[in-house]
C-alpha cells in the first residue's frame, strides 16, 4: 500500500470558493457546522430500533419464534441506522463540537459488534483520501469473489458479479465482526497507521477484545439463558440481523463509487495525481435520491456523498441545504457534480458497473464511465 501518493497542488481556486461560500452559509445563519436538535432525535430513534426490539425479546413479551424473528429483523434495521446515522458521524467527528461526545457515540459501532478505531482508518484515513484509487482505498481494493476496481485480479466468476453480488452484500457486517476486524488491526499495526491514529496496538487489541466479549455476551449468552433458547435458534436471529444490516449498509455505500460514469485514477510512476484532492472527489463520487425525504433521514444524509466528501467535518444534517452551492460551484468551474435522480437509478447504475468490471480486461467494452 502507497501511502506516498501526492494530489496536484494547483487548481486550488474551487475548493477556496466553495469553502467560502459554505462558511457563509453557516455563518450567516448563525447555525454550527455540527449536529442539532434533528441530530439528537435521530440518534434516540435509531437507538431505540435497535435496543427497544432487544429489550422486548429478553423480556419475553412473546415466545413465538416468528414475532422473535421479526424483532430480529426490527433490529438490522436499527443497527443498520446507528451506522448511518450515529457512528459515522460521530467517527468523523462531525456529530458534536465536544471531541468526548464524538468519541462516545463514535464507540456505538464497538457496541453492535465492531471497532471504531479499524473504521477510522479504513474510512477517514483510507477511503476520504484516496477515493477510487486501486490498491489504497480498502473500499475498491481487491475483494476475492467481487472485483471493484479495474485494476484489481480478473478472475471467470466475476462475470456474474452483477448477479451474485446482492447476496454477498449482506455478510459485510458478519466479515466485520468475525473476521475483517481481526485482520485489520494487524496489518494497520504493520503499516504504522495504528500510531498515526494517537493510540497503541495493545491498548486497542485489549479494547476490541473486550467490547467483541461484551457483544457476544448480550447477543448470544443472555438470550440463550433468560429466554431457554437453543444456540441454533439464537444464531438465526443473530445472522438474519446482520443480514439485513450489511445488505442496507452496502447498497447505500456502493453506489456511490462503483457506479457507472464514476473514475478510477491512477498515480503516475512518481505517485503524482492529475488532480488536487478536491478535484478528485467531484470525480470519483456520485450523489443519488435528493428528492427522496425519508431515505435521505434513514441513511444518514449519505445519498449526499459529494457534500459528505468534500466536507466530512460537516454533520449530514446539513448536506441537503450545501447541496445547492456546491453544485453551483462546481459548474461555475466546469467541473463534474455527479448525481443519480433516485436510489433505484443509482442500484441499477451500480449493477451495470459491476457487469462491467466483471468482463475479462482484454475482452472489456469501453468504460462505462466513458459511456455515460
Amino acid at each position: 500500500m502507497n501511502l506516498n501518493l501526492k494530489f496536484a497542488n494547483r487548481q486550488q481556486d474551487f475548493f477556496v470558493t466553495l469553502n467560502q461560500r459554505v462558511n457563509t452559509y453557516f455563518k450567516t445563519n448563525k447555525i454550527e457546522r455540527t449536529g442539532n436538535t434533528e441530530m439528537v432525535i435521530k440518534t434516540v430513534f435509531m437507538l431505540s430500533l435497535y435496543f427497544v426490539p432487544y429489550a422486548l425479546l429478553i423480556g419475553g413479551i412473546t415466545t413465538n419464534l416468528w414475532v422473535m424473528l421479526a424483532l430480529c429483523v426490527v433490529m438490522g434495521l436499527g443497527m443498520a441506522g446507528i451506522g448511518l446515522s450515529i457512528m459515522h458521524d460521530a467517527n468523523h467527528g462531525s456529530y458534536s463540537n465536544k471531541s468526548w461526545v464524538n468519541n462516545l457515540l463514535g464507540l456505538t459501532l464497538n457496541v453492535v459488534g465492531g471497532h471504531a478505531l479499524n473504521w477510522k482508518v479504513q474510512h477517514n484515513v483510507l477511503h476520504h483520501t484516496y477515493t477510487n484509487i486501486h490498491d489504497v482505498d480498502e473500499d475498491i481494493s481487491p475483494r476475492g469473489v467481487l472485483r471493484m476496481a479495474p485494476e484489481s485480479k480478473w478472475i471467470p466468476m466475476h462475470k456474474y458479479q452483477h448477479y451474485y453480488a446482492w447476496f454477498f452484500y449482506g455478510l459485510m457486517t458478519l466479515v466485520w465482526v468475525f473476521v475483517k476486524d481481526f485482520v485489520r488491526l494487524i496489518k494497520y499495526q504493520r503499516d504504522g497507521l495504528i500510531k498515526k491514529q494517537k493510540t497503541t496496538a495493545v491498548r486497542e487489541w485489549l479494547f476490541m477484545l473486550t467490547t467483541k466479549a461484551i457483544y457476544f455476551t448480550y447477543i448470544f449468552v443472555v438470550p440463550m439463558q433468560v429466554l431457554n433458547l437453543s444456540f441454533g435458534q439464537v444464531l438465526i436471529g443473530f445472522l438474519v440481523m446482520h443480514y439485513i444490516a450489511g445488505f442496507i449498509l452496502a447498497i447505500i455505500f456502493q453506489p456511490a463509487h462503483v457506479v457507472e460514469g464514476t473514475e478510477y485514477p491512477l498515480p503516475d510512476e512518481n505517485g503524482n495525481l492529475e488532480n488536487n484532492w478536491a478535484i478528485h472527489q467531484l470525480h470519483t463520487t456520485t450523489n443519488f435520491g435528493h428528492r427522496e425525504k425519508l431515505f435521505s433521514w434513514y441513511v444518514g444524509g449519505l445519498n449526499y456523498q459529494v457534500e459528505h466528501h468534500l466536507f466530512p467535518n460537516i454533520c449530514h444534517v446539513h448536506y441537503r441545504a450545501i447541496a445547492g452551492i456546491v453544485e453551483q460551484t462546481a459548474t461555475e468551474f466546469g467541473l463534474p457534480y455527479k448525481s443519480k435522480p433516485t436510489f433505484l437509478q443509482a442500484i441499477v447504475a451500480h449493477a451495470r458497473q459491476l457487469k462491467w468490471l466483471g468482463h475479462r480486461p482484454d475482452l472489456r467494452p469501453a468504460t462505462v464511465a466513458q459511456a455515460a
